[in-house]
């Protein structure tokens, strides 16, 4: 049993972490091509909103990638390294600002071009 509540809160800590990471990585998106109305209520959405509903979303989908696979540790290691960054990658995606003035691409300045822009 010692196992299975070091897993829960190793699952709770890494989507809080994966979570205000994401925030931040959305927030400096938002900022730097002027997206969004303004910086308060861009800062106050991230953290009253964005943060704890992905926090809650990655936790569940820890739990659940856990409930299916089980005892299949490597499987299941590989699923969570999977799983977790494509939903962090989703909900930025979701919330991604468009083409701007600063930012006629929809991309910020600072994004490395080898990484696809997130947007669906």
């Amino acid at each position: 049993m010692p196992e299975r509540r070091l897993h829960g809160c190793l699952g709770t800590v890494m989507g809080l972490a994966l979570a205000v990471l994401t925030a931040m990585l959305l927030g400096r998106a938002l900022s730097a091509c002027d997206a969004g109305v303004n910086g308060a209520a861009n800062g106050t959405f991230l953290i009253v909103l964005f943060i704890p509903s992905l926090w809650g979303l990655l936790t569940l989908s820890w739990v659940m990638v856990g409930v299916v696979l089980g005892r299949l540790a490597l499987l299941h290691a590989l699923a969570l390294t999977v799983v977790l960054p494509a939903l962090c990658w989703c909900a930025v995606s979701f919330f991604w600002g468009g083409a701007t003035y600063e930012c006629p691409s929809g991309v910020p300045p600072w994004w490395p071009g080898f990484l696809p822009a997130p947007g669906f």
